[in-house]
C-alpha cells in the first residue's frame, strides 16, 4: 500500500519496449529481465506484457485526465472567478458523461 508521501518510479516507453521486446523475442524470464533493466518490481513487467498482448498502450497516463473529479476537491479559491471557472468545469464533464440527464424538458402549465 501506498505512503503518503511516497514517490513512485516512472519508466519511459523506451524501456517498456525493451523489457517486452526481451520476453517476446528472447524468451526471457520477468526475473531476469527486471534485474537487467534495474525494474524494481517483477510485476511492473508483467503488466507490461499484458497490455502488449492485448494491444494496449504502454504509455504512462498519469495525471492526463480531464476530469475534475479526480484527485481531492478543490476547497479554497483564489477568486469568485476562479470558482466559478471549476464549477463550470465539474458541470460541463457531467454533461459529456451523461448526455440524457440533461435533455431539455417541455414546460409544464
Amino acid at each position: 500500500m501506498a505512503t503518503k508521501g511516497q514517490k513512485f518510479q516512472r519508466y519511459s516507453e523506451e524501456l517498456k519496449k525493451k523489457a517486452v521486446q526481451m520476453h517476446e523475442e528472447q524468451g526471457k524470464s520477468y526475473r531476469v529481465i527486471a534485474e537487467e533493466l534495474e525494474i524494481r518490481n517483477v510485476s511492473q513487467v508483467k503488466a507490461w506484457v499484458k497490455k502488449y498482448r492485448n494491444q494496449e498502450s504502454l504509455e504512462d497516463k498519469r495525471g492526463s485526465s480531464d476530469s475534475p473529479f479526480i484527485g481531492r476537491p478543490r476547497t479554497t479559491f483564489q477568486s469568485v472567478e476562479e470558482e466559478r471557472d471549476y464549477l463550470k468545469a465539474q458541470v460541463e464533464y457531467l454533461k459529456k458523461r451523461y448526455p440524457n440527464l440533461h435533455k431539455e424538458r417541455g414546460s409544464r402549465k
